[in-house]
């Protein structure tokens, strides 16, 4: 099963300085008995080689795989260029920790505080994922936004980048029932273009039903589980594993 859990799922004990990376690593093998790791780059203590290296020793040694490095600080979009051009860097930066790294997807987000974009927007983001989408099919991974915040949360404004950049190395982080236009829909309409998943809680009534839709849009990326309250994370993260597992140990016994 292609099942990983986000770190940010212990943003919580994080913050409380309770977890750390290697604890995160840890938890994932020994805990939940999960190979897939789906890091959110605040964890990271540094971006230094030394430093990403050693984590890829102890990801080796557990035999976990990263399956997305999740990306903040480095969206694509800001009205200010000297913003557009720090996060530009932060992207380079952590484009660079996911080779390091092996990641398999990465997810830097579109940015833009407005449902709309504008003309020059919607060009710059254009470029700009062109070119990370490029570096990622030499790189063998793939990259692209998360419907997050913002411009992201129109399915329609994802149909128009993804047709607009055209890269097999570009998708995106689905995350389920977060959108603020056509809700209902959402989901359905960017499964087929899904690299990665997050399943938060508040959708564990529907969890089957959203598994079913990616398997029917041909999804073969990773079922994430992550949690937001920021208490309970050990026990929270469980049950909604607990309830994936079970859905897709179902299909697959269905399918034989």
């Amino acid at each position: 099963m292609n099942i990983s859990i986000a770190s940010y799922s212990f943003h919580g004990m994080f913050n409380q300085q309770e977890i750390d990376l290697f604890g995160y690593l840890e938890s994932l093998k020994y805990r939940y008995h999960v190979n897939g790791a789906d890091i959110w780059n605040i964890m990271l203590a540094s971006y230094d080689e030394e430093y990403l290296r050693k984590i890829k020793k102890h990801m080796d040694q557990k035999e976990i795989h990263l399956a997305n490095l999740c990306v903040d600080g480095a969206h694509v979009w800001e009205q200010e260029p000297e913003l557009r051009e720090k996060n530009y860097q932060h992207a380079l930066t952590n484009l660079r920790a996911a080779e390091v790294l092996e990641a398999q997807t990465v997810r830097i987000d579109m940015g833009g505080h407005d449902l709309d974009m504008s003309d020059e927007q919607f060009e710059y983001t254009v470029k700009r994922y062109k070119e990370y989408a490029h570096r990622a099919e030499e790189g063998g991974y793939r990259v692209g936004p998360e419907n997050h915040w913002g411009t992201s949360r129109v399915p329609e404004n994802i149909k128009k980048l993804v047709e607009a950049v055209d890269s097999p190395a570009f998708g995106i982080l689905l995350h389920l029932e977060n959108w603020d236009v056509d809700k209902e829909n959402g989901d359905r309409l960017c499964a087929q273009y899904a690299f990665h998943t997050h399943f938060a809680a508040w959708v564990l009534p529907r969890y089957e039903e959203k598994i079913n839709h990616l398997i029917d849009a041909g999804y073969k990326g990773h079922f994430s589980v992550e949690h937001h309250s920021g208490k309970n994370e050990y026990v929270e993260a469980e049950w909604q594993l607990a309830n994936i597992r079970r859905i897709l140990t179902h299909l697959t016994n269905k399918a034989n």
